[in-house]
């Protein structure tokens, strides 16, 4: 029975003994404290809109609400308003749907709350794996754009961030399915950086997890007021439980 729930899960790509065609690698952390990070969030916001606004939009967000960043409407207009005339207009692209669909194969998706809609209860946050996926793209000259991808394998999209991470390779060696001893499969073994980056290891992360943190942000921008909201609310509940119980025993102290 176990195996043939592993077989079912595999097949629908949920787990996977083989790191290339099933996505099924482990989910690396996402920074957390970056969602505090007002500079890291500004500078996603920057990443956001050089590099995925070109065939991303975000239309369920407005150029405007980037106040809320610390961002004046200046900076906005002069910054990060590319596709726009005015601060209230919704961060759309001119790409027409159909055209993109033709050149990779699926419509791009509007990413306004793509890090809530990418969670997975049992590998972590829409946040973890967004940051996974930006830094798990390698060369696959069998792929149409010449990208591929460990988190989401066979992915239409190329590696838009190429320039700042450089050019890895992925190294494969093939093992015994786990599942089926008659089967081989390839299991991921490292990359292999081939050509450098404008940015070292360290600092692509630290960019990639300021662009994730910026997407998470923009999935709900009220996120940290809501948090902080809800710890007054907790601690008003605590001091009013406090005053029920002791006016409880106040009025029932006299009863046997």
């Amino acid at each position: 029975m176990k195996k043939l729930i592993a077989t079912l899960l595999t097949c629908f790509g949920l787990v996977s003994g083989a790191f290339a065609a099933g996505g099924g690698i482990q989910w690396d952390k996402f920074p957390k404290e970056k969602m505090q990070d007002v500079a890291a969030l500004q500078n996603g916001a920057k990443l956001f809109v050089n590099y995925c606004l070109n065939c991303h939009s975000a239309a369920y967000n407005r150029y405007n609400r980037l106040r809320d960043l610390g961002l004046t409407e200046a900076q906005i207009k002069s910054n990060l308003m590319f596709a726009a005339d005015k601060v209230g207009d919704q961060m759309k692209i001119s790409m027409d749907p159909k055209q993109a669909k033709d050149w990779f194969g699926a419509t791009p998706p509007d990413l306004t709350v793509i890090a809530r809609s990418r969670a997975d209860g049992s590998k972590g946050s829409g946040a973890d794996y967004l940051y996974t996926y930006m830094r798990t793209f390698y060369r696959d000259d069998s792929k149409a754009t010449g990208w591929n991808n460990l988190a989401f394998p066979s992915v239409a999209m190329p590696h838009v961030l190429w320039e700042l991470q450089g050019q890895r390779a992925a190294k494969f060696e093939e093992v015994q399915d786990p599942h089926d001893h008659s089967k081989t499969v390839h299991e991921f073994k490292g990359f292999e950086q081939l050509t450098p980056g404008q940015l070292d290891a360290h600092q692509y992360d630290s960019a990639v997890g300021d662009l994730v943190a910026y997407l998470q942000w923009m999935g709900e921008p009220a996120q940290a007021q809501r948090f902080r909201l809800g710890v007054v609310v907790l601690l008003f509940l605590g001091v009013l439980t406090l005053f029920a119980w002791r006016l409880n025993a106040a009025y029932w102290k006299d009863v046997k």
